[in-house]
């Protein structure tokens, strides 16, 4: 089998959902399919510019979009809300406010939510933003993997593989280094294995980061 699927795409439907949840016409289709990526890029950029404790905070899991007849509601999950509310000048009236603008809808047709990861470091995409801020501290790659390998053991996740690939460490040939601890079996449709592709740009170039985590089933 070969290893060119996307591991979400592969197993969805089986223990994988989907993150926008809407009924559209044909000719409509691929103006809301734009539209939630649209939310999605700028709801990310917008916490990345307002929040300053930027080493604390758990970052963006996921965001979940659902369209209704009148109303679109956004649900960001992200690892460390608080930090949110308590930021200054970063309420969910603010949040609110900005994409409505950005979209053209007005806010009484635009809810915005914010919900908590239980385990912040044991989802992908928020542990790929963290090792994106070590890589662009110039933190050497090779501390990176074994420092982002320990915040996942202390989680409930059964294995982790991480995958970084361009020039590590400044070098001129770009090559990909990988490590994986536990048991990540990924030709396992009923495995529930998340994954996430970040890119990190640093001084040197772009760094991709892949990382893919078996989480425990029982």
């Amino acid at each position: 089998m070969g290893r060119k699927i996307h591991p979400l795409g592969f197993r969805l439907g089986v223990n994988q959902k989907h993150y926008s949840y809407w009924f559209a016409q044909k000719k409509d289709y691929p103006n809301f399919l734009e539209g939630d990526r649209k939310i999605r890029n700028f709801v990310e950029n917008y916490i990345q510019r307002h929040v300053r404790n930027v080493s604390n905070y758990g970052g963006v899991g996921h965001i979940e979009i659902q369209r209704k007849t009148d109303l679109i509601q956004i649900d960001i999950h992200t690892g460390f809300p608080d930090l949110l509310i308590e930021e200054q000048s970063l309420g969910i009236s603010h949040m609110k406010s900005d994409p409505g603008n950005f979209l053209g809808l007005e806010s009484r047709n635009l809810r915005v939510t914010l919900t908590s990861v239980t385990q912040p470091y044991g989802d992908p995409k928020i542990l790929a933003e963290h090792v994106a801020l070590l890589l662009r501290s110039r933190v050497p790659f090779r501390r990176t993997m074994k420092k982002t390998i320990e915040l996942v053991g202390r989680t409930s996740s059964r294995g982790i593989k991480i995958q970084i690939a361009g020039r590590l460490n400044g070098s001129e040939m770009a090559r990909v280094e990988w490590a994986r601890e536990g048991r990540v079996p990924l030709q396992t449709v009923k495995a529930d294995v998340s994954y996430c592709y970040h890119p990190a740009q640093t001084i040197h170039g772009v760094l991709g980061i892949k990382i893919w985590i078996f989480r425990d089933t029982q």
